[in-house]
Order: C-alpha cells, then structure tokens, then sequence
C-alpha cells in the first residue's frame, strides 16, 4: 500500500504554530523590558556610579573604588541618618501595630454604626502625603496650631514640635501612624473576619475569658497578617522621605534627616552622585538583608506550624 505524503506545510502555518507555542513569552515580553529599562538598569547602573567619584556639576568622573563606601561609614551625618532611619521605624512599626490591631478587634465586634466608622478610619490612608503634611504642618503650627491652642487653654506654653530637636522625629512619626495605621486596621480586620465564631463560643462555654479568647485565638489566626504588616510597614519606614522633606526637610539641624533624606542632599542639592549612589546601595542591601532574614522566619514558622 502506497505511503500517503502529508502536505508540506505552509510559512503562514508555520509562524501560526510558532506564535500558538511561543505567546506566553511574547505577552510578557513588552512588562519585562519595561521593568529591566525601568527597574534593573538603574540598579545597575546606580552600583557601578558608585565606584567613581561623579560630580555632576565640576563634570568629574573618576574611579576612586571603594571609597565612597568608606567615606561614608566614616560619615556621622550617614551613621546618624542611620539611626534615625531606625528610631523612626521601630517607633512606628510598634505604635502602628498596636493601636491598628486594637481598632480591628473594635470593628471586628458588633460596633453601633460600623459602616461609618470603618470608612472614617481608612480615610487618611488615602489623602496623598503632601496633602497629610499640609493639614498637619497646620496643627502643629506655634502660634495657631490645635496643639498650642490647647497647651495655651491649659495654662501651658507651646511646644515647637517640629523645630525643638526633642520632638521633631516623634512629631513625624505621629503623622505616619494617623496616616497609615488604617493600612493595618484592614489587614487585621481581613484575618479577623476569617476565624469562624464557634471557636470564640466554644471558649466560652469552657469559661475562657476575653483575654484568654484574645491570646489563644485571636492572635495565632492573625500572626500572619501581623507579620506581613510589620514586613511592609518596616521597608516603607526605609523609604522615608515625603513626610519629612514637606515638614522639616531634615531638621532641625539634623535630628530628622533619614537614610533618603541625606541620598536625596547628597545626589540632588550637592550632585555628589557617586557617593549618593553608594548610600543608596547600602540603604538597598539593609531593605535586603532585613527582608530577607524576617521573610525566612515567616516561613520556617509556617512549615513548623504544617
């Protein structure tokens, strides 16, 4: 019996069949250059200008090495944006969590008139930052500010909390925790409505009290979300910038002048750019390294709890 010859097949058949088999990568192929244009080039770009002493405006490039890394670990101004960086997002973190998770369980209960409140609580999560700034450079203005208002009403002098050194970095972080303890409240709140309600009436009926309920309940359910929300709320505490250019712009002197603030001094009003370059790397590989060491902890706590 004669072999039939299949058909030779045709270059529009061809490219057809190589499209169909290829199409997962041509749709991704527009994000991925924009993200490595984007996102990679810079990054690497950023790394090698750090190795050169780049002045923008004098048009100096020079390989100098490693010295800028070890200008700046020799730097007290770095060392102390350093440590700036850190006070501000402990204290927020903590503050943060604490009092977002107190709101969450509120609204989580049968609060009277939870449909209003709730929205009136995430409310300052989505005014734009500047916005924030504004509304709070008001209040906390001297001579007309609601905080001075009120120290005058009790007999007391004013403070100047954003020019006296000793309540600058606290005045700050009093703005991020009205801004973004909502954030946290919606996180908690998502966990919350997970945990069914015959575990809190079976508590019950073996007498456990509300605190008992809290801890042995309550919080291994939303140890997770605790832990991401403190994850994320640490690397944007990193990134610190808005609040403090629009409301002190790093001062007074340099008691509020974080790790972004001195890059931003740095790279943008001195045009050190190859120094800037190198602080921002270290600012990176610190996000890194505390991202990376808390997110294996999550994990390992997870797989254990499996």
């Amino acid at each position: 019996m004669a072999k039939t010859m299949s058909p030779p097949v045709g270059t529009a058949e061809r490219i057809s069949r190589w499209l169909e088999k290829h199409m997962g990568l041509l749709l991704l192929l527009p994000a991925s250059l924009i993200f490595l244009f984007l996102t990679v080039f810079p990054l690497f770009y950023n790394a090698y200008i750090s190795f050169f002493d780049y002045a923008f405006i004098q048009r100096i490039f020079e390989f100098t090495g490693l010295d800028n890394y070890r200008f700046l670990f020799e730097d007290e101004l770095f060392i102390g944006a350093i440590k700036n960086t850190l006070r501000f997002l402990v204290t927020a973190t903590i503050a943060e969590v604490i009092v977002g998770v107190a709101i969450a369980v509120l609204l989580n209960a049968r609060l009277f008139a939870k449909r209003v409140v709730l929205p009136l609580t995430i409310l300052p999560m989505m005014f734009p930052t500047m916005v924030v700034t504004a509304i709070w450079a008001i209040i906390y203005d001297y001579e007309y500010g609601f905080f001075s208002n009120a120290l005058r009403s009790l007999g007391l002098e004013p403070l100047r909390w954003l020019s006296d050194p000793r309540f600058a970095m606290e005045s700050i972080v009093l703005v991020d925790i009205w801004q973004w303890t909502p954030f946290v409240v919606l996180v908690v709140l998502a966990g919350l409505q997970s945990i069914p309600d015959y575990l809190y009436e079976a508590a019950q009926l073996d007498g456990a009290s509300d605190w008992h309920q809290f801890r042995f309940i309550t919080l291994p359910v939303i140890a997770f979300h605790l832990q991401l929300v403190i994850l994320l709320r640490v690397i944007d505490g990193f990134r610190l910038f808005d609040k403090v250019y629009a409301l002190t712009g790093g001062g007074p002197g340099h008691a509020t002048e974080t790790i972004t603030m001195y890059i931003f001094k740095e790279g943008f009003r001195y045009f050190n750019l190859g120094y800037a370059a190198a602080a921002s790397l270290v600012m990176l590989l610190l996000i890194l390294a505390v991202s990376l060491v808390y997110t294996k902890r999550m994990w390992r706590e997870m797989s254990d709890e499996a």
